[in-house]
């Protein structure tokens, strides 16, 4: 084939590449052994093992290696002839038969100068569309925002209000929009949009002690809202108007592995109640620190929440958390631990976004320990993990404890379904009873869709003395996109 045969052709299979290849088209191993082999090129067609003059491609070939010397095998010297050739591969073959033209400079600059006007043409309509496509990157909403969303409904209902009134049949649903915006690539920008629809029914509770609970009255609210940045190589600080203790930035982790699906809203936050007030948010800064590769890292934050006077005013509600916290493997698993302390002042304290886990209290310190572990591996030995955690509200004698153990399989008869329970105690006042208790089975619809139904006791559930005792069940189903 001429030279300017050769040209024509070229221009057709770069259409043909630039369709693009799908799946099943690209090999990238293959791409890669005949990309770096096209360095060397072959002078001679018998260089090729599997290449015989009995096949009908053989002459062609041979031109084109003895001739031309464009044309690449493998690097155990091979020409898979029989072979599918992928696009990318069709590419580094015509990318090393464009290198050898290139050296035929006479034939070259002739063509070149035969059709200057043509290839101008062509070069302002190229450059014409880059600018287009700046132009569009740079007019469009962002290129490093990802949406993140959560959905759950809870079909459920309880019963037990003082052992003589029972909860109706209920049907709500917590929806979460995250969007997630980073800048520079390191730092984050967080927007949380919530609507859901829980609220009292029957009794005066309804199903708020369900961990999604969230109640806006079917209207869409800012959940979150702020930013995260790293300062050096171990310092993340975040900070923002509508931001919580326990978000990313703010604090260090949490030493649990249970539950993976979350339910009751005791056993959310791995036993570290005390050191966290999580039942508002509001303006606050916070930090994580990480020593090294050590495992440890540091966290301590500030919140004024949402309808303070001001913040750090003597008559702000407000919360400041710190926290010691280890992530590290023992025992041929992952093994997590923490420490924590706050001081809360005008607030009293609240289990997670509801109610009934409230104690009513000024100003206090409180201090939690939490540990958990799972193994490498899923099988008859489960997760394990626990927390304790104690308040002593000003102006009374009487401290607060609480403590919980939950226990979760993986994979439980199919791959991605787990089965776990949990026991604890909700915060009450020394002295007092008080017992939490959950059963459930996740079922993994997809890898997108989970159904979990549960069957769960709270006795003395407010953890004062009001003798109350529910019992009840409820369906969750939990979709993430």
């Amino acid at each position: 084939m001429k030279l300017f045969q050769q040209l024509l052709v070229a221009p057709a299979a770069l259409g043909l590449l630039a369709t693009g290849a799908n799946a099943a088209q690209l090999n990238i191993n293959g791409v890669a052994e005949y990309s770096s082999s096209s360095k060397d090129q072959v002078t001679s067609v018998t260089q090729f093992s599997d290449v015989y003059p009995t096949d009908w491609a053989y002459q062609a070939l041979s031109n084109l290696v003895e001739q031309y010397g464009c044309v690449a095998g493998y690097p155990n010297g091979t020409f898979r002839g029989n072979r599918a050739m992928t696009r990318y591969e069709a590419a580094a073959l015509l990318n090393a038969c464009l290198d050898r033209v290139t050296e035929v400079t006479d034939q070259l600059k002739s063509l070149i100068t035969e059709f200057e006007k043509e290839l101008a043409m062509i070069a302002g309509k190229v450059d014409g569309l880059e600018a287009r496509v700046g132009e569009l990157s740079a007019s469009q909403f962002s290129t490093t925002t990802k949406l993140k969303g959560y959905s759950a409904w809870v079909l459920g209902a309880a019963e037990g209000f003082d052992g003589d009134a029972g909860e109706a049949v209920t049907f709500n649903y917590d929806l979460r929009l995250a969007l997630k915006t980073s800048f520079t690539g390191e730092d984050m920008l967080t927007t949380v949009l919530r609507a859901g629809n829980f609220g009292p029914s029957v009794w005066d509770e309804g199903l708020t002690f369900v961990e999604t609970a969230m109640s806006s009255g079917g209207s869409v609210k800012i959940g979150r809202l702020y930013y995260t940045f790293p300062v050096g190589e171990n310092l993340t600080v975040t900070a923002g108007p509508v931001v919580r203790t326990d978000d990313a930035g703010m604090y260090a982790g949490y030493a649990t592995f249970y539950p993976s699906d979350l339910l009751l809203d005791f056993f959310t936050y791995g036993g570290a109640w005390a050191s966290n007030n999580l039942a508002g948010a509001g303006a606050g800064v916070g930090g994580v620190y990480s020593f090294g590769d050590s495992g440890f890292s540091l966290s301590g934050n500030y919140v004024a929440w949402s309808g303070s006077e001001s913040i750090g005013q003597d008559e702000t509600a407000s919360t400041s958390s710190w926290q010691l916290f280890y992530s590290g493997e023992v025992a041929e698993g992952s093994f997590l631990a923490q420490a924590g302390y706050a001081y809360a002042q005008n607030v009293g304290l609240t289990i997670g976004t509801n109610k009934a886990f409230a104690v009513e209290g000024d100003s206090r310190n409180g201090y939690s320990l939490a540990a958990a572990w799972a193994p490498a591996d899923a099988g008859i030995i489960p997760s394990v993990s626990g927390g304790w955690s104690m308040s002593d509200p000003e102006g009374t004698d009487e401290n607060i404890h609480g403590w919980y153990v939950g226990l979760e399989w993986s994979d439980v008869f199919v791959a991605g379904n787990s089965f776990g329970t949990a026991i604890g105690q909700a915060p009450k006042v020394e002295d007092d009873y008080n017992k939490m208790w959950e059963i459930f089975y996740k079922f993994a619809v997809s890898d997108n869709i989970t159904v979990t139904p549960t069957y769960f006791i709270i006795d003395e559930y407010s953890g004062s003395l009001t003798g109350e005792y529910v019992h009840g069940a409820y369906l969750k189903t939990t979709f993430t996109f």
